[in-house]
């Protein structure tokens, strides 16, 4: 990198993803809070970086970038890790479920925790709807072929991303009984050996996550700003 990366972000947001990614990497980087409790999402200076309004923002020699997934790609092709190289036949599958993370579970868990951003009716029926559609997702994953990232020891980007999603179905969303990561045993394999790295260790101590961040998520207790 020719010039520091700056990772605007909230605890316990999207960015804990890319904040797991620049860990692994051992990437110097600068943090910058975006306070939410302060709307400072929608704020002129930060809609310029992302007229979205969304956290993360990674700024980058090449400019400001937004979308957790296309951060994570980024980041993986600049540095030559956590995702095969482009013409390695490995690439296909590390790709599809990269994109599949951003496509469809992530954005399955924001219509949980976001429903009236989805609906101006029901939002407890679209809540009820959205967690039927979560655990059919969650075994998909279970039980999915090419998905081996799930049982390596390397990290990887899919990783980095799939985390935090197995965290926050714990935490927010209204009632989160009906999520029990033991239901899914390859999935909290996979939570217990990830938190276990010392790159997810800095980032859980970094947002105040606790011990067990993905595993047996407690309510985040940051240093600054909030989560919601």
């Amino acid at each position: 990198m020719t010039a520091p990366l700056i990772l605007h972000y909230a605890p316990d947001n999207a960015s804990l993803c890319v904040r797991l990614a620049l860990e692994e990497m051992r990437l110097p980087y600068r943090a910058v809070l975006v306070d939410r409790a302060k709307g400072a999402q929608r704020l002129p200076a930060y809609l310029a970086l992302n007229p979205n309004g969304l956290i993360p923002v990674l700024e980058t020699p090449q400019g400001p970038l937004f979308e957790t997934g296309a951060i994570l790609l980024w980041l993986a092709d600049t540095q030559g890790a956590l995702m095969p190289a482009p013409h390695d036949p490995a690439r296909a599958h590390a790709l599809q479920w990269l994109i599949w993370l951003s496509n469809t579970l992530h954005p399955a868990q924001r219509m949980l925790f976001y429903p009236d951003q989805y609906t101006s009716g029901d939002t407890g029926a679209l809540r009820a709807t959205t967690r039927q559609r979560l655990i059919t997702q969650f075994d998909l994953l279970e039980n999915a072929r090419y998905a081996n990232w799930l049982d390596a020891v390397t990290p990887t980007a899919q990783a980095c991303y799939l985390a935090p999603l197995l965290r926050w179905p714990a935490l927010y969303g209204g009632p989160t009984d009906w999520f029990d990561l033991a239901r899914w045993p390859r999935l909290s394999h996979f939570a217990r050996r990830f938190e276990a790295r010392p790159a997810a260790r800095r980032a859980a101590l970094a947002e105040g996550l606790g011990r067990t961040p993905f595993s047996a998520p407690t309510p985040c207790n940051p240093s600054e700003g909030s989560a919601i």
